[in-house]
């Protein structure tokens, strides 16, 4: 059976296509968590939240640019995503999955675009698509009452 370790990153949209990340280190070593310390003694996010928080930014940019174009409300979007980390064969460990949920502002829930965009925006995102080509990235956006609205899975 194949160790497994995940971490949860959280984006909060503040205005625009700006973004607040919260990498949940607080009373964590992260470099214990998810990788050995190459540099940074743990001062920061490792890589590996740094690609999940990509993940999730380029997903939650893509999704807010096609339903409002221009200038999305602020506080519109937040974004959680879940990265496994699992051991290969050889014991080194390598990012399994990342899981995203988007939940969306009633304001963006309601917007004429929406229903449209749910269908289009993962098409737009560079970092999600080109991850899938090693590792399994699902995507789920939700309604601040949090029902789904859209899904796909990995």
């Amino acid at each position: 059976m194949s160790e497994q370790k995940q971490f949860t990153i959280e984006l909060e949209q503040l205005q625009g296509y700006e973004f607040k990340v919260r990498f949940d280190l607080d009373g964590v070593a992260p470099l214990l968590v998810d990788e050995t310390p190459p540099v940074g003694e743990g001062r920061g996010p490792s890589p590996s939240r740094m690609l999940t928080a990509a993940a999730a930014n380029c997903l939650s940019a893509s999704l807010l640019y096609c339903v409002t174009k221009n200038q999305p409300p602020d506080g519109s979007l937040r974004a959680h995503a879940t990265c496994t980390l699992e051991r290969n064969p050889k014991g080194r460990l390598r990012i399994a999955a990342i899981d995203v949920r988007l939940t969306l502002a009633a304001e963006l829930e309601q917007a004429v675009r929406t229903k449209r965009c749910l269908d289009l925006f993962e098409d737009f995102c560079v970092v999600s698509a080109s991850l899938r080509d090693g590792f399994p990235v699902s995507v789920a956006v939700l309604n601040e009452r949090g029902e789904t609205m859209y899904q796909r899975d990995a």
